[in-house]
């Protein structure tokens, strides 16, 4: 089994520059996350943006979607900011014969306090048992992206009522 990482940017990869006095999105860190979970299956890494998800437009999401339709392999997680994550997960709704798995994080991933370790983890088991198909796999669910909205004041994904 491989599972291909494609990574956009957003909270999980943001780190703060003490000279600016402010979060910028940096260098994934899927790579990490996986390396030090001691895993124990084949993977690529891809970053192909380093984007804030609020500055995510409709050309990003066509990328993303042209790099997810061009990729040989059938498994893929891809990490995004949690703010437009629900709207590129509807863009790649419409690639039908792959397993796409959406996650991210509301604090960075170098925060102790951070979810994005949790988030990875259950993309990564997420991928390997769901049909094919979009999902969000992000605050301890599986979600369809058009069924599912942020709770900014929680910090967490909820399903729409």
């Amino acid at each position: 089994m491989k599972i291909t990482f494609i990574t956009v940017g957003g909270t999980i990869d943001k780190v703060y520059f003490d000279a600016l006095s402010a979060y910028e999105v940096g260098d994934s860190k899927v790579n990490e996350i996986l390396k030090d979970a001691r895993i124990n299956f084949n993977f690529e890494v891809f970053p192909i943006l380093k984007k804030d998800s609020l500055d995510m437009t409709d050309e990003d999401r066509m990328l993303v979607h042209e790099v997810v339709s061009d990729c040989k392999n059938n498994k893929i997680v891809i990490t995004h900011g949690t703010d437009s994550m629900v709207e590129t997960a509807k863009a790649l709704s419409k690639i039908k014969d792959k397993t796409i798995v959406m996650t991210g994080a509301m604090e960075p991933a170098v925060f102790k306090t951070s979810d994005a370790i949790f988030n990875l983890g259950s993309a990564v088991a997420a991928v390997q048992v769901l049909p094919p198909g979009t999902y969000i796999a992000i605050s301890g669910r599986i979600f369809s992206p058009d069924n599912v909205k942020k709770n900014r004041n929680k910090k967490q994904f909820e399903k729409k009522m």
